[in-house]
């Protein structure tokens, strides 16, 4: 059977991560957690932390905010379920980085649609939601979050999008019980 990708989108505190962990405890006995943040203040420490409590020893936590490709490739050989979270900070990353976000991408996709050996599960904010922003950089940033969503959508196998905690399916299998 064909190991299935899998994309969840929703907005801030839409309990995306909580449903991507369910998701990816469910789907295999070995997990990886390839976390993108790069720490940079106080407040994302304590938010990283707070993840970190929350998973427990449920999954091996690997830290890498730019090199995604490579890393999915280095967890999923020793992994049967390699869960991102998340995408917008690593575009965000790539930003700041300056490094060919297109490139960073399409790489992404290529690794996806080759790499069946672990399933990957990508966790994104939905950022194209609200207002249009006030200045370039915020609509540079959304237009290039709304084209990686969709060009993913198209590579992954199932899609949801993740509004309240509660799961809509947009494309592929509903999800298994992940309660």
């Amino acid at each position: 059977m064909m190991t299935r990708h899998c994309l969840i989108l929703g907005g801030a505190r839409s309990g995306k991560t909580a449903f991507a962990e369910k998701v990816a405890l469910h789907s295999g006995a070995r997990a990886a957690y390839l976390a993108t943040a790069d720490i940079l203040d106080g407040e994302m420490r304590e938010r990283v932390s707070s993840h970190q409590v929350s998973r427990g020893n449920r999954f091996t936590t690997i830290e890498e905010p730019l090199e995604l490709s490579h890393a999915i490739l280095k967890a999923g050989a020793t992994h049967d379920v390699v869960l991102v979270d998340c995408l917008t900070l690593w575009l965000t990353n790539l930003l700041i980085a300056n490094e060919d976000v297109a490139t960073a991408v399409g790489e992404l996709c290529a690794t996806l649609m080759e790499f069946r050996q672990a399933k990957i599960i990508l966790v994104s904010n939905e950022v194209g939601l609200g207002i249009v922003p006030d200045n370039a950089m915020a609509r540079t940033f959304r237009d290039l979050a709304g084209s990686t969503h969709q060009r993913l959508a198209e590579v992954c196998e199932d899609v949801y999008f993740i509004a309240a905690g509660l799961p809509l399916t947009m494309k592929g299998e509903a999800p298994a019980e992940t309660a």
